[in-house]
């Protein structure tokens, strides 16, 4: 077995014992959330990497806004036209809660067509609407884009993605959406659903504001009733979003199986178990070969290839993992089965289905 560093194998999430959190940070209030804006735009400026005429949309959506400006251009000329200079973009938002009017947000453009870079275009005027159909904010400005592409010569260079971008400040609301938070009683919502977290938080809203004033209905939300209606929903949440409680949650180990990165949490446990594992490796190793014919012959030059084939399989002893309570022997336990990132990821996974590992297991 070759020995690795634990840091390149296992992070392991353990918050000190007794460590609190806001409930500021574990909830959120019912009904204020963002929403999602999206609308349908052209981008201009473009030296040369905007869609091609084979994208019939960008061409009508060009002539129809010159329509609408007094510039007449005749459908049957489509053909002649060139717009490689334009580009039809998708642009999305997010509206954040308790907008005004006149607040600006940032907008995110994203090539529909062939475009090959948005690189130095300028958003036109492009109203984006929510999921009710009804504008509520208008964006346009210089599309900001992270990357780049050169071509010449049948080469060509490209760093990230040079066909969406960004226009900071780009979108300005023009219209609120306002929760009523006066219109019933309010309601937090668990950014993580868990029991135990469900109940400290309404334990600690009883102690602030009194008995009765909080009530877990569920794994995921504590409902906050005022004993003076007097009192605003802006006041109560000042009073009770800066309280501390000790969050807890389930067992979890997370895996990437892509980079063979693993994070377990800190209630993770793993019972006395046997682990062997072996891995098969099989190398193919090809080699060219040119078949000449003799002088003067009627034979034919080809070419040839031969393959070398070698397995190894590696005979690893079996390892009796003890029990661990903490995440400091959870590690040293990972680290004495010797085993690399990559198989440790199959270890986990063969521990769980033995009922060794007391832990979900979130594969991504």
């Amino acid at each position: 077995m070759r020995p690795f560093l634990l840091t390149s194998l296992l992070l392991a999430v353990a918050a000190p014992a007794g460590a609190t959190e806001r409930i500021k940070d574990l909830t959120q209030v019912q009904g204020v959330r963002d929403n999602q804006l999206f609308g349908y735009g052209l981008v201009v400026g473009l030296n040369g990497t905007g869609d091609d005429q084979q994208v019939f949309f960008t061409a009508q959506s060009l002539i129809g806004m010159l329509g609408r400006m007094g510039i007449r251009i005749n459908p049957k000329d489509m053909n002649m036209l060139q717009f490689r200079d334009v580009a039809a973009v998708m642009v999305t938002a997010s509206l954040p809660t308790f907008s005004r009017p006149g607040t600006r947000i940032d907008v995110s453009v994203s090539a529909m067509g062939d475009a090959r870079s948005l690189e130095g275009g300028v958003l036109l005027i492009t109203p984006l609407s929510g999921g009710d159909g009804a504008v509520y904010a208008v964006a346009q400005g210089a599309v900001q884009v992270g990357g780049f592409q050169v071509a010449a010569a049948g080469s060509a260079l490209r760093k990230n993605q040079p066909n969406s971008g960004i226009v900071p400040g780009g979108a300005i609301v023009e219209r609120a959406v306002t929760p009523d938070l006066g219109a019933g009683p309010l309601v937090l919502e668990l950014k993580n659903p868990d029991f135990t977290t469900a109940s400290r938080i309404a334990a600690a809203v009883n102690k602030a504001l009194g008995d009765g004033s909080a009530k877990a209905s569920d794994p995921a939300t504590v409902q906050i009733v005022s004993k003076d209606p007097k009192v605003a929903p802006v006041e109560i949440m000042q009073k009770i979003e800066r309280l501390e409680v000790e969050a807890d949650s389930r067992a979890r180990v997370a895996i990437s199986e892509r980079t063979g990165t693993i994070v377990a949490g800190e209630n993770v446990r793993l019972r006395p178990v046997m682990v062997a594992h072996g891995g098969l490796q099989i190398s193919v190793v090809a080699h060219n070969f040119i078949s000449q014919p003799a002088p003067f012959s009627l034979g034919v030059t080809r070419l040839g290839e031969n393959a070398d084939i070698t397995a190894t399989e590696q005979n690893n002893a079996a390892v009796a993992v003890q029990s661990t309570t903490t995440v400091t022997d959870l590690a040293k336990a990972i680290n004495a089965l010797g085993a690399n990132p990559r198989d440790l990821v199959e270890i986990l996974q063969a521990m769980k289905a033995a009922g060794a590992l007391d832990a979900d297991l979130e594969v991504f």
